[in-house]
């Protein structure tokens, strides 16, 4: 299954295409959100995009982002740190008690440390993902 938008191809690159599109909410879930351009601070942006199907400068196509890519990128850019926060406090909390230390404070400092351990681990990985094809937007087929 995928998840489609439609544009107009601006430009062209050996092997992908610059395709303006408006911005929509599944865009903040996309690994390949830092490749997109906002035009002027409007819903308008240019991502650039895998052109299988050889499209040319002007035409509207309709690009595609597996929704299997989409789950797994919005898994670790939402509930992964979550999750990473969650696990730090309860670390935090039982090494306090060991400790005898402050069990809030324990808490929120190892919570926040691996929210931030977190968010490295989701820009290391979002940076290898963006290389993958499979994590990148295609243009499916050309409208006009």
């Amino acid at each position: 299954m995928l998840a489609t938008e439609e544009g107009i191809v601006t430009a062209l690159h050996s092997t992908t295409a610059c395709v303006k599109t408006k911005r929509t909410g599944a865009c903040e879930s996309c690994a390949s959100k830092d490749a997109c351009v906002t035009l002027g601070g409007s819903k308008e942006m240019e991502v650039q995009v895998i052109n299988p199907v050889g499209a040319r400068v002007g035409d509207r196509v309709v690009i595609g982002f597996k929704t299997e890519s989409l789950i797994r990128v919005s898994f670790l850019l939402y509930i992964f740190p979550i999750f990473s926060m969650i696990l730090g406090a309860v670390i935090g909390h039982k090494l306090a008690t060991i400790v005898s230390g402050n069990q809030s404070g324990f808490s929120a400092v190892f919570g926040f440390l691996f929210l931030f351990l977190a968010f490295v681990i989701v820009k290391f990985t979002g940076d290898k993902l963006t290389k993958k094809d499979k994590y990148q937007p295609k243009i499916i087929r050309i409208l006009t």
